[in-house]
């Protein structure tokens, strides 16, 4: 049975897919739109799915078209996938909505200053945060 590393020694002594990135990032598209919802997405589970043309591809192109194809799904099918600050591409099950993607750089400075007087992470400084805000609220009577 072949490899990755067949396959690779076969691109070495001249054969070559010969499939540009632009090409490659539209097939991995096609690839994840057609997954079904419970599969992950995840770039070993498209290339999988792309077969000889993925295991024949070099990787640094497989690289590139995964970032075009992450970007042309989140863009052309919003209603299913997003992609986050990160750049990490996930399914859009509706119950996450995005209502503030920035923060202000006076509000990051103050929170960067805050986490070091306490002497923590600004991720734990966040977290403990949220945690008093949902104390306070169960805390309070219904009627006010």
């Amino acid at each position: 049975m072949f490899d990755k590393k067949t396959f690779a020694a076969m691109r070495r002594s001249g054969f070559d897919v010969g499939v540009s990135k632009s090409k490659l990032a539209h097939a991995m598209l096609e690839v994840i739109a057609g997954l079904p919802d419970g599969s992950p997405l995840l770039k070993d589970a498209v290339t999988a799915h792309l077969g000889m043309l993925g295991q024949m591809s070099a990787t640094r192109d497989l690289n590139a078209a995964w970032t075009e194809a992450k970007k042309a799904a989140a863009r052309e099918y919003p209603d299913r996938f997003m992609l986050d600050e990160r750049g990490v591409l996930h399914r859009n099950d509706g119950s996450v909505e995005v209502l503030d993607k920035t923060i202000s750089s006076e509000n990051f400075r103050r929170l960067n200053e805050e986490a070091a007087v306490q002497g923590c992470s600004v991720n734990q400084l966040v977290s403990e945060l949220l945690r008093n805000r949902r104390r306070q609220k169960a805390e309070q009577p219904a009627g006010g």
